[in-house]
């Protein structure tokens, strides 16, 4: 299969390398098209220069002997949205993304430059997979390439376009206790705080959860040796027209000099 592998550490992270080499080496067809500095916390954000263009130039990475590699002046989301139009040759049949060092656990992942470009890939078609590995400074990347790997083999297998994320205990792969089906955790190993103010500034800090994580989360069965994977749903409306005759009836109902007047569409 044909994969566009993307993080959001950028070009040079560990991570990534560990990502491409794995994939490469199970026979996937592997280009890489990452941001060049840092994009951590983008999400599926899109800065696009209409103007002026967007930098893009391919890149030897020694860590990747044989995989063609891409550094993209922009977030790990552009880099998808570049592959869909062509940018890397042959559009891929589905994107990884990682392997972020650090867990994208609990709601947070909504933040994650990781996740934003899995989520890409789905809203464009493709399966999307966002692996993330615990701690600031891991070790074992070559556990958490394994468990993308696998995911990927079976994404090839079945032809499931599915997005999913992966978070991977930072232990040598024997010491892994399985693969689990995770909730997602009301927060994850760490929380932002306010560390301090002043007229122009204000500085968070990341502290340790205020609570243990519930062990049926993400969060929890990393903390337990698990491999934990999430299921994710794209951009889908809710099924609840009820919600929107409530807030049509909120509308029209109220009483105001001025009134609300809902213009049908132009056919």
């Amino acid at each position: 299969m044909r994969v566009l592998v993307t993080n959001d550490d950028g070009i040079t992270s560990p991570g990534l390398a560990a990502l491409a080499v794995e994939l490469a080496g199970r026979g996937h067809d592997v280009v890489v098209a990452a941001p060049l500095t840092d994009h951590s916390g983008a999400s599926a954000s899109l800065t696009v220069d209409l103007v002026g263009g967007i930098g893009l130039q391919q890149i030897a990475v020694e860590a990747m002997p044989g995989v063609v590699a891409f550094g993209v002046e922009g977030s790990p989301a552009l880099s998808v949205l570049l592959a869909r139009l062509g940018c890397f040759g042959d559009p891929p049949g589905a994107v990884v993304s990682g392997i972020n060092a650090g867990l994208n656990t609990g709601r947070g992942l909504l933040h994650s430059g990781t996740v934003g470009a899995a989520l890409t890939a789905s809203n464009m078609g493709w399966p999307g997979i966002a692996v993330s590995l615990q701690g600031r400074f891991p070790t074992y990347w070559t556990t958490a390439a394994w468990a993308a790997g696998e995911a990927l083999d079976w994404v090839s297998r079945t032809r499931r376009r599915t997005l999913l994320t992966i978070s991977v205990p930072d232990e040598p792969l024997a010491a892994v206790r399985g693969i689990r089906w995770a909730k997602i955790a009301a927060y994850g190993g760490t929380r932002l705080t306010m560390s301090g103010r002043d007229g122009k500034r204000v500085q968070v800090s990341e502290v340790a959860g205020a609570l243990p994580p519930d062990p049926q989360t993400d969060a929890g069965l990393v903390a337990a040796g698990f491999v934990a994977v999430t299921p994710l749903q794209g951009i889908v409306a809710l099924p609840d027209p009820g919600v929107v005759a409530e807030l049509d009836a909120a509308l029209t109902g109220r009483q105001t000099t001025d009134p609300v007047t809902l213009e049908p569409d132009p056919a």
